[in-house]
């Protein structure tokens, strides 16, 4: 009798993970200042801005943006973000990247830094910031051995948020482009009757599609959609 009120115990906390866990909402938004759009031979280059804000963005994050943008239906062209902070040394190192938009013809102006991006054929700048963090949890899980086997009962739970902005700069306008961010809640869960069975919310990859998705269309323009 207890262990058949075990078992629909555990059956009920499998069942509402599987409900719950795994479950996400996301919310993409952008701010457009201006037309967009790439010509023949122009690229983008995607940066962290804790490369110079000392902010801890994700590395897997930007290289999951990366890639996601590159690939595709839509995909754009891409340059590596070592080989364009090599091409442009000193300017893009943490002590002299440029804070904002604003600052884009100051740093165009100087001997050199215009033609070098030219050759490159970067026409757009994104900065990514942001993180994923965990919001909340609860719930208990514990597993012991005895001389009859082992296994673990519980049941316990988490939500975390990704929330992600980008920052879109037109280098051959020197100016704002626009921004665009994308926020995704998810709940995970291990519910447990001797055999643990994760139900993960993959936040981070979620926001790494929804933001390389919105990125391509905002960068293309008005020719996204074609």
């Amino acid at each position: 009798m207890i262990l058949h009120s075990l078992v629909a115990r555990s059956l009920y906390m499998t069942a509402a993970g599987m409900l719950l866990a795994g479950c996400m909402t996301s919310r993409v938004e952008e701010s457009k200042n201006a037309a967009t759009g790439l010509s023949a031979g122009e690229s983008v280059v995607i940066l962290a801005t804790s490369y110079h804000r000392g902010k801890a963005t994700e590395e897997d994050f930007v290289s999951c943006v990366n890639d996601a943008v590159q690939s595709g239906d839509g995909k754009v062209r891409v340059t590596p973000q070592q080989e364009f902070v090599d091409a442009l040394f000193p300017w893009f190192e943490p002590r002299t990247a440029p804070q904002s938009a604003e600052a884009l013809p100051e740093l165009l102006a100087r001997p050199g830094v215009a033609e070098r991006i030219e050759a490159k054929g970067v026409r757009y700048l994104v900065w990514l910031d942001g993180t994923t963090e965990k919001t909340s949890g609860g719930g208990s899980l514990s597993c012991a051995v005895g001389p009859g086997g082992g296994g673990c009962f519980g049941l316990t739970w988490w939500e975390d948020d990704a929330s992600y902005d980008a920052a879109v700069w037109d280098l051959r306008r020197q100016s704002d482009a626009g921004s665009v961010s994308a926020d995704v809640h998810g709940t995970s869960m291990i519910p447990a009757l001797i055999i643990p069975v994760p139900l993960i919310a993959r936040t981070q990859s979620a926001a790494c599609k929804d933001m390389a998705q919105q990125l391509r269309q905002f960068i293309r323009g008005p020719d996204a959609g074609t």
